[in-house]
């Protein structure tokens, strides 16, 4: 939840001037703009309060970073060789590297400054940089041979390609580097009713499933399972028939 409020935290400057501005304006200006002061104190506590407890209970107290889902996922896969995706802020390769210390990681950056030029995500690359031995590689062009891993990992980072012909791309890549009878693992907040409660407009910088299949399905890969780690994060699996 820190690393939320650090990353986006000129969002939440901003909510806590609206807080002191509109409490302010309830008490100092004429009683007929009294309601409107207090809405914008609402909607400004709602924000912070929402978002970072969400955040907080997506990152800090489910089972998101926990792992237990993960036997779910790769069920039935032999997974010898994994290939970790990320988008500018790797978070937790270094836990799935410790977690399957037999398995032979390659770790792709797909961080371009140039098409990704939301503050936030600079920020985090600012604060947490590359770890040791990342492949830094276009979101179209892996330096990987063709059916040589048997799980890629996309987690909350393949959204960063914000156009669907770039996720379209991303996922033609996982499939030409997946081997027959693999795994694609996306952990992806969607576009929908109970991210638009929690984080508002910020919503929008999320996907909907929609969007999402129309960009896996040109690559041959299938949908084999889905499902939840709270409302707020969904799980695809994919597989490569």
């Amino acid at each position: 939840m820190l690393a939320i409020a650090r990353f986006n935290w000129p969002y939440y400057l901003a909510a806590l001037a609206a807080l002191v501005l509109s409490a302010t304006g309830f008490f100092l200006l004429p009683i007929q703009l009294r309601v409107a002061s207090a809405l914008a104190f609402g909607c400004a506590a709602y924000f912070i309060i929402v978002s970072l407890g969400v955040s907080h209970i997506v990152y800090d107290r489910s089972d998101l970073y926990r792992w237990s889902w993960l036997d779910r996922a790769i069920q039935g896969v032999s997974m010898r060789q994994a290939i970790f995706c990320y988008c500018g802020f790797d978070e937790t390769s270094s836990e799935l590297r410790e977690g399957f210390g037999d398995v032979q990681w390659n770790t792709l950056d797909h961080y371009d400054p140039d098409r990704m030029t939301e503050p936030s995500i600079h920020r985090a690359r600012a604060l947490f940089p590359p770890t040791q031995g990342t492949l830094a590689c276009r979101y179209d062009a892996w330096p990987l041979a063709t059916e040589s891993a048997d799980v890629v990992f996309g987690l909350l980072a393949v959204h960063e390609l914000r156009d669907e012909a770039e996720r379209t791309a991303w996922f033609a890549e996982a499939s030409r580097s997946l081997r027959h009878g693999g795994r694609v693992v996306l952990a992806e907040h969607m576009r929908d009713l109970a991210n638009f409660l929690a984080f508002g407009p910020g919503f929008l910088h999320f996907h909907s499933l929609a969007s999402w299949r129309r960009c896996w399905e040109p690559a041959g890969l299938r949908c084999l399972d889905q499902f939840p780690v709270t409302p707020f994060v969904l799980i695809i699996v994919l597989t490569k028939p």
